[in-house]
């Protein structure tokens, strides 16, 4: 992973960092402020959250997935190349390269649908008034 993408899997850590921490006071405070008979709009919102936090992390996970397959391939391609390799194997440091690497874009990958869904609930959410 380059060093771009190493800072952009940090930034949109912080990002959410700071996104889920005012989505959830809105929230307990809605939930709160409802009481046993919570409104139209505060059982839409209540319903939305659930539906949201799944769809965020099955996508997460699918993604995750396949980024994993696609890292195990590239690790696969690169042993069959040192085997090949009249120079003999590989070094640790580039070992470590390739599993590092692999690891961040397998994080990269899973944070993105999370981030996305909680980035944009913090932006709907600051807009909306709780009574």
């Amino acid at each position: 992973m380059s060093k771009r993408q190493r800072s952009t899997l940090a930034q949109r850590s912080a990002e959410l960092a700071f996104a889920v921490p005012p989505v959830m006071a809105h929230r307990i405070a809605r939930m709160a402020l409802a009481g046993a008979a919570p409104s139209e709009r505060d059982r839409r919102e209540f319903t939305r959250m659930g539906a949201e936090k799944t769809t965020a992390f099955q996508q997460s996970w699918i993604a995750m997935a396949m980024q994993g397959w696609r890292a195990q391939q590239a690790f696969a391609l690169f042993w069959w190349r040192a085997c090949l390799s009249p120079w003999g194997p590989p070094s640790a440091q580039a070992i470590g390269t390739q599993l590092q690497s692999a690891a961040l874009g397998v994080l990269g990958h899973g944070l993105a649908p999370v981030h996305r869904t909680a980035v944009a609930n913090a932006k709907r959410l600051s807009r909306t008034r709780l009574r």
